[in-house]
Protein backbone atom coordinates (compact mmCIF):
# COMPACT_ATOMS: atom_id res chain seq x y z
CA UNK A 1 0.00 0.00 0.00
CA UNK A 2 1.11 3.83 -1.08
CA UNK A 3 1.88 5.84 2.19
CA UNK A 4 -0.22 8.09 2.87
CA UNK A 5 2.75 10.37 4.51
CA UNK A 6 3.70 13.81 2.65
CA UNK A 7 6.50 15.41 4.54
CA UNK A 8 8.25 19.36 3.76
CA UNK A 9 11.71 20.71 4.01
CA UNK A 10 11.50 24.17 5.11
CA UNK A 11 14.58 26.01 4.87
CA UNK A 12 15.91 29.39 7.04
CA UNK A 13 18.21 31.57 5.88
CA UNK A 14 20.14 33.48 9.20
CA UNK A 15 22.30 35.85 9.47
CA UNK A 16 25.20 32.73 10.10
CA UNK A 17 23.78 29.50 8.95
CA UNK A 18 21.48 27.75 6.73
CA UNK A 19 18.88 25.25 8.60
CA UNK A 20 16.99 22.55 6.91
CA UNK A 21 14.39 20.95 8.84
CA UNK A 22 12.19 18.08 7.50
CA UNK A 23 8.11 18.14 8.84
CA UNK A 24 5.15 15.99 8.99
CA UNK A 25 2.67 17.88 6.80
CA UNK A 26 -0.18 16.54 8.58
CA UNK A 27 0.50 16.61 12.50
CA UNK A 28 3.55 19.01 12.33
CA UNK A 29 5.90 16.83 13.76
CA UNK A 30 9.85 17.46 13.44
CA UNK A 31 11.67 14.83 11.98
CA UNK A 32 15.05 16.14 11.44
CA UNK A 33 17.05 19.14 10.94
CA UNK A 34 20.53 20.10 9.68
CA UNK A 35 22.81 22.95 10.41
CA UNK A 36 25.79 24.70 8.02
CA UNK A 37 27.14 27.84 8.92
CA UNK A 38 28.46 29.99 5.60
CA UNK A 39 32.25 29.31 5.48
CA UNK A 40 33.30 32.94 3.71
CA UNK A 41 31.02 35.28 5.91
CA UNK A 42 32.43 32.96 9.19
CA UNK A 43 36.07 33.46 7.78
CA UNK A 44 34.93 37.66 8.15
CA UNK A 45 34.94 38.35 4.67
CA UNK A 46 33.10 41.48 2.57
CA UNK A 47 32.10 42.99 5.83
CA UNK A 48 33.50 46.22 7.34
CA UNK A 49 31.32 46.42 10.59
CA UNK A 50 32.96 50.44 10.79
CA UNK A 51 31.20 51.37 7.97
CA UNK A 52 27.97 49.01 8.56
CA UNK A 53 29.14 46.85 5.48
CA UNK A 54 27.38 43.31 5.72
CA UNK A 55 27.68 41.23 2.40
CA UNK A 56 27.06 37.74 1.85
CA UNK A 57 28.24 35.41 -1.16
CA UNK A 58 25.72 33.66 -3.29
CA UNK A 59 28.17 30.88 -2.75
CA UNK A 60 27.44 31.05 0.96
CA UNK A 61 23.91 30.53 0.20
CA UNK A 62 23.96 27.10 -2.17
CA UNK A 63 26.73 25.32 -0.13
CA UNK A 64 25.06 25.67 3.30
CA UNK A 65 21.96 24.67 1.54
CA UNK A 66 23.06 21.18 0.23
CA UNK A 67 24.92 20.88 3.31
CA UNK A 68 22.05 21.23 5.23
CA UNK A 69 19.58 19.39 3.34
CA UNK A 70 22.68 16.76 3.33
CA UNK A 71 22.41 16.97 7.18
CA UNK A 72 18.49 16.91 7.61
CA UNK A 73 18.10 13.94 5.11
CA UNK A 74 20.73 11.89 6.84
CA UNK A 75 19.13 10.35 9.88
CA UNK A 76 15.57 9.75 7.41
CA UNK A 77 14.74 6.22 5.26
CA UNK A 78 14.24 6.15 1.86
CA UNK A 79 10.37 6.13 2.19
CA UNK A 80 10.48 9.22 4.21
CA UNK A 81 12.71 10.60 1.89
CA UNK A 82 10.38 9.67 -1.06
CA UNK A 83 7.35 10.95 0.71
CA UNK A 84 9.38 14.52 0.82
CA UNK A 85 6.89 16.50 -1.88
CA UNK A 86 8.18 20.47 -0.69
CA UNK A 87 10.23 22.51 -0.16
CA UNK A 88 10.44 26.53 0.80
CA UNK A 89 12.61 29.37 1.61
CA UNK A 90 12.57 31.45 4.95
CA UNK A 91 15.36 34.33 4.40
CA UNK A 92 15.44 37.54 5.90
CA UNK A 93 15.10 40.73 3.55
CA UNK A 94 15.77 43.15 1.99
CA UNK A 95 18.75 41.39 1.01
CA UNK A 96 19.50 41.73 -2.83
CA UNK A 97 21.77 41.54 -5.27
CA UNK A 98 22.26 42.90 -8.63
CA UNK A 99 22.60 40.55 -11.39
CA UNK A 100 23.01 39.83 -14.72
CA UNK A 101 20.42 38.90 -17.94
CA UNK A 102 20.63 35.37 -16.51
CA UNK A 103 19.74 35.99 -12.86
CA UNK A 104 23.15 35.21 -11.80
CA UNK A 105 24.38 37.38 -8.44
CA UNK A 106 27.33 39.17 -10.36
CA UNK A 107 29.64 37.82 -7.71
CA UNK A 108 29.24 34.42 -9.53
CA UNK A 109 30.54 36.21 -12.71
CA UNK A 110 34.65 35.72 -12.23
CA UNK A 111 35.27 39.15 -12.54
CA UNK A 112 33.26 40.31 -9.54
CA UNK A 113 33.94 37.29 -7.47
CA UNK A 114 35.58 39.03 -4.71
CA UNK A 115 33.78 42.14 -4.94
CA UNK A 116 31.45 42.79 -2.16
CA UNK A 117 29.16 45.19 -4.11
CA UNK A 118 28.31 42.20 -6.53
CA UNK A 119 27.22 40.03 -3.76
CA UNK A 120 23.88 39.89 -1.59
CA UNK A 121 23.52 43.12 0.24
CA UNK A 122 22.40 41.79 4.14
CA UNK A 123 19.66 42.83 5.39
CA UNK A 124 21.42 44.60 8.63
CA UNK A 125 23.62 46.38 6.06
CA UNK A 126 23.19 50.04 6.91
CA UNK A 127 25.61 51.95 3.96
CA UNK A 128 22.75 53.38 2.22
CA UNK A 129 20.81 55.89 4.85
CA UNK A 130 21.84 58.78 2.45
CA UNK A 131 20.00 57.05 -0.23
CA UNK A 132 17.13 56.23 1.73
CA UNK A 133 16.54 59.65 2.66
CA UNK A 134 16.57 60.97 -0.67
CA UNK A 135 13.86 58.78 -1.50
CA UNK A 136 11.65 59.21 1.31
CA UNK A 137 12.30 62.78 0.73
CA UNK A 138 11.69 62.97 -2.99
CA UNK A 139 7.74 60.70 -2.42
CA UNK A 140 7.16 63.63 -0.29
CA UNK A 141 7.88 66.09 -2.78
CA UNK A 142 6.43 63.96 -5.55
CA UNK A 143 3.31 63.91 -3.33
CA UNK A 144 3.06 60.14 -4.20
CA UNK A 145 1.45 57.39 -2.65
CA UNK A 146 4.69 54.84 -2.62
CA UNK A 147 5.03 54.88 0.58
CA UNK A 148 1.58 54.68 2.18
CA UNK A 149 1.81 51.13 3.23
CA UNK A 150 5.41 51.63 4.55
CA UNK A 151 4.80 53.69 7.34
CA UNK A 152 6.06 56.97 5.49
CA UNK A 153 9.54 56.77 5.43
CA UNK A 154 11.90 54.60 3.20
CA UNK A 155 14.38 52.32 5.32
CA UNK A 156 18.48 51.93 4.89
CA UNK A 157 17.26 48.04 5.04
CA UNK A 158 15.49 48.05 1.72
CA UNK A 159 16.12 47.30 -2.00
CA UNK A 160 16.01 50.61 -3.89
CA UNK A 161 18.31 52.23 -1.45
CA UNK A 162 20.80 49.68 -1.33
CA UNK A 163 20.90 49.16 -5.27
CA UNK A 164 21.27 53.30 -5.72
CA UNK A 165 23.98 53.12 -3.24
CA UNK A 166 25.90 50.37 -5.60
CA UNK A 167 24.96 52.18 -8.25
CA UNK A 168 26.33 55.32 -7.30
CA UNK A 169 29.31 54.21 -5.94
CA UNK A 170 30.69 51.44 -7.62
CA UNK A 171 30.74 51.97 -11.82
CA UNK A 172 31.76 48.88 -12.73
CA UNK A 173 29.32 46.91 -10.75
CA UNK A 174 26.73 49.49 -12.14
CA UNK A 175 27.19 48.88 -15.64
CA UNK A 176 27.49 44.99 -15.93
CA UNK A 177 23.78 45.25 -13.86
CA UNK A 178 20.77 43.84 -15.53
CA UNK A 179 18.56 43.56 -12.81
CA UNK A 180 19.07 42.35 -8.48
CA UNK A 181 17.07 39.61 -7.12
CA UNK A 182 15.90 39.32 -3.22
CA UNK A 183 17.58 36.28 -1.80
CA UNK A 184 14.65 33.76 -1.11
CA UNK A 185 13.41 35.20 -4.91
CA UNK A 186 16.87 33.96 -6.16
CA UNK A 187 16.96 30.43 -4.29
CA UNK A 188 12.96 29.40 -5.64
CA UNK A 189 14.39 30.58 -8.98
CA UNK A 190 17.53 28.70 -8.98
CA UNK A 191 15.87 25.27 -7.79
CA UNK A 192 13.02 25.47 -10.29
CA UNK A 193 15.47 26.54 -13.30
CA UNK A 194 13.39 29.91 -13.76
CA UNK A 195 16.37 32.35 -13.12
CA UNK A 196 15.65 34.60 -16.06
CA UNK A 197 14.74 38.21 -14.30
CA UNK A 198 11.63 38.91 -15.92
CA UNK A 199 10.52 35.19 -15.40
CA UNK A 200 11.26 34.23 -11.72
CA UNK A 201 8.34 34.88 -9.21
CA UNK A 202 8.69 37.75 -6.94
CA UNK A 203 8.14 37.81 -3.18
CA UNK A 204 5.57 40.24 -1.92
CA UNK A 205 6.89 41.22 1.19
CA UNK A 206 11.08 41.54 -0.17
CA UNK A 207 10.73 42.75 -3.60
CA UNK A 208 7.28 43.81 -3.10
CA UNK A 209 6.20 45.88 -0.17
CA UNK A 210 10.57 46.79 0.31
CA UNK A 211 10.58 47.86 -3.60
CA UNK A 212 7.36 50.54 -3.11
CA UNK A 213 5.53 48.00 -5.13
CA UNK A 214 1.89 47.99 -4.81
CA UNK A 215 -1.19 45.99 -7.09
CA UNK A 216 -3.08 49.87 -7.92
CA UNK A 217 0.33 50.91 -9.37
CA UNK A 218 3.17 48.37 -9.52
CA UNK A 219 6.70 49.62 -9.31
CA UNK A 220 8.39 53.29 -8.90
CA UNK A 221 7.31 54.70 -12.19
CA UNK A 222 10.62 55.20 -14.30
CA UNK A 223 10.16 59.03 -14.23
CA UNK A 224 10.70 58.71 -10.61
CA UNK A 225 13.26 56.14 -10.53
CA UNK A 226 15.76 58.62 -12.69
CA UNK A 227 14.89 61.37 -10.59
CA UNK A 228 16.96 59.10 -7.88
CA UNK A 229 19.23 57.92 -11.15
CA UNK A 230 18.67 56.87 -14.34
CA UNK A 231 20.11 53.26 -14.03
CA UNK A 232 17.30 52.48 -11.74
CA UNK A 233 14.82 53.24 -14.26
CA UNK A 234 17.03 51.17 -17.10
CA UNK A 235 17.03 48.00 -14.59
CA UNK A 236 13.07 48.30 -14.17
CA UNK A 237 11.65 46.62 -17.59
CA UNK A 238 13.59 43.76 -16.10
CA UNK A 239 11.67 43.34 -13.00
CA UNK A 240 8.78 42.59 -12.30
CA UNK A 241 5.08 43.34 -12.71
CA UNK A 242 3.19 41.54 -10.13
CA UNK A 243 4.67 39.26 -6.72
CA UNK A 244 3.39 36.49 -5.15
CA UNK A 245 2.59 35.31 -1.56
CA UNK A 246 4.41 32.72 0.40
CA UNK A 247 1.62 29.80 -0.38
CA UNK A 248 2.02 30.28 -4.43
CA UNK A 249 4.04 27.32 -5.53
CA UNK A 250 6.95 27.73 -7.61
Amino acid sequence: MESTRRYVIGIDYGTDSCRALVVDTQSGEELSSGVAYYSRWKAGLYCDAASNRYRQHPSDYTDALVDAVRSALSPLDQEAVSAIVGLCFDTTGSTPALCDAEGRPLALRPEFADEPDAMFILWKDHTAVREAERITRLVEEEHLDYLKYEGGTYSAEWVWAKVLHVIETNPSVAAAAYSWVEHCDWMTALLTGTTKPEAMLRSRCAAGHKAMWHASWGLPSAAFLSRLHPRLAELRPHLFRTTAVAGTPA
